[in-house]
């Protein structure tokens, strides 16, 4: 690996040095005093919010009167508090000498698998966000016994396996990732971490700075910055034990298997030239697929809402937006749904793609397609795509607001749903999320279909 001649490694192994020498001290450290530098942590996420979502918007050209206005008080300081009160909820549990997860939310599906179910755990949740549930679906051969014995099994005895120091490359487009991520490497892995803030968001580094300033002054969290030689320099460290990113998997790519026809060689031949643990969230093309059924037109608009949502929000800045819309061949509101969406995309204030080369992106995404078109609120809609074809929308993480659009075969429920999970699982790219729409008339109607 080559070492760019203006990077300062001398400061960087300082860094890896004083977190390796308090590492230990983290790990040993009891839980009633980790679980009150957590709890400490959420006035300091309080006072610094109006602030850091102020420069938020800045960054991202937001007029804070606007529709967009709420998003980052959502996406960031709500999410953040949110990852930080979920933690403690486990850990106030196990020092009471109470179970983290009881053993009634954890349940065997039909074919066995077991399920866990993780929200809502507090009345808050459900009140604020009403209607919603999540689950973690278990490798299978796990038991729901199983489960909940392990859960958070670091904090019951077992201990930390493999405690150490990570780097994590932090996410651009969501600062709250990157917390997610600092928290997981302290709390859920037990080590401790230097961050390299990826530049698109760099000026997030003050708020978070100060926020988790007891961690930085204990020696167990950094922060640096840098561009890809430096994060390449430290993932290869012999001081860092393990590297968690976010980001586009041809970044992971040139992390692990290197660059150019020999880093393809390696990825195909399985010889990675990173050989230590690595985690890593990466982007796809994520469908959106609508279920045919009876619809009225309230719940037209409301998934048409949903849709531009799932588009839209962060001006489709997400690794998890959906990119492809699958809609069925011969359903009947096909064209309704598509028509609303249009109109709700025109209905929104004017934004802007602020990734750097989104609009380059997205230019090359729909170059060739005279149907395309262009709204204000910085998206392009493909009517017409071709499911058969390796199109760019579809084979390409555009990252961006373009929406492609195809439309499936299939005589019956059960067959278009066959159609739809061959496309998304054979044709388009990543395997990060899928949004599937179905009413609850035709779920129960085809129950055995949609659970497949």
């Amino acid at each position: 690996m080559s070492v760019d001649s203006d990077l300062d490694t001398a400061a960087l192994d300082a860094t890896v040095a004083t977190l390796r020498e308090s590492a230990p001290a983290w790990e040993a450290l009891p839980l009633s005093e980790k679980i009150a530098m957590l709890d400490r942590l959420r006035p300091r996420i309080l006072a610094e919010s109006e602030e850091m979502v102020a420069a938020i918007q800045r960054a991202k050209g937001i007029d804070p009167s606007t529709t967009w206005g709420a998003e980052d008080w959502l996406s960031m300081q709500w999410a953040f508090l949110q990852g930080v009160n979920s933690l403690l909820l486990t850990l106030r549990r196990i020092e009471k000498g109470q179970a983290p997860l009881a053993l009634d939310r954890a349940y065997s599906r039909p074919d066995g698998q077991t399920v866990v179910k993780v929200f809502p755990s507090t009345t808050v949740d459900k009140l604020l966000l009403s209607g919603y549930s999540a689950e973690v679906w278990m490798q299978p051969g796990v038991t729901p016994a199983q489960a909940v014995d392990s859960a958070a099994s670091a904090y019951r005895g077992r201990g930390f396996s493999e405690a150490g120091v990570w780097l994590v490359l932090g996410a651009g487009n969501l600062g709250s990732i990157t917390t997610f991520d600092i928290l997981h490497v302290l709390y859920t892995e037990g080590s401790v971490a230097v961050v390299k803030m990826n530049p698109v968001n760099d000026y997030l580094s003050p708020f978070f700075a100060r926020i988790f300033q007891e961690f930085v002054d204990a020696g167990w969290l950094s922060f640096v910055h840098g561009g890809a030689s430096l994060g390449s320099y430290l993932a290869y460290h012999d001081g860092i034990d393990a590297v968690h990113m976010t980001g586009h998997a041809s970044t992971h790519d040139a992390i692990v298997w290197g660059r150019g026809e020999e880093g393809e060689a390696r990825k195909k031949a399985g010889t990675p030239l990173l050989t230590k643990p690595m985690t890593s969230e990466l982007g796809g093309v994520s469908p959106l697929i609508v279920v045919p059924g009876e619809w009225s037109d309230a719940d037209v608009q409301y998934q048409a809402e949903h849709i531009v949502t799932s588009k839209l929000n962060n001006s489709g800045h997400n690794c998890i937006g959906t990119q492809v819309l699958v809609l069925p061949e011969s359903w009947d509101l096909a064209d309704t749904l598509l028509d609303r969406v249009r109109e709700v995309i025109r209905s929104l204030p004017p934004r802007r793609n602020y990734y750097p080369r989104a609009d380059e992106i997205v230019a090359a995404a729909v170059e060739g397609h005279e149907s395309a078109e262009e709204f204000e609120a910085s998206c392009v809609i493909v009517p017409d795509l071709d499911a058969t074809k390796a199109e760019s929308l579809i084979v390409d993480e555009v990252f961006a607001g373009a929406l492609g659009v195809v439309r499936l075969p299939g005589d019956d429920v059960a067959t278009y749903l066959r159609n739809a999970v061959d496309f998304a699982n054979d044709v388009l790219p990543g395997n990060l999320g899928a949004t599937i729409v179905v009413s609850p008339e035709t779920e129960k109607q085809h129950a055995a279909a949609v659970d497949r």
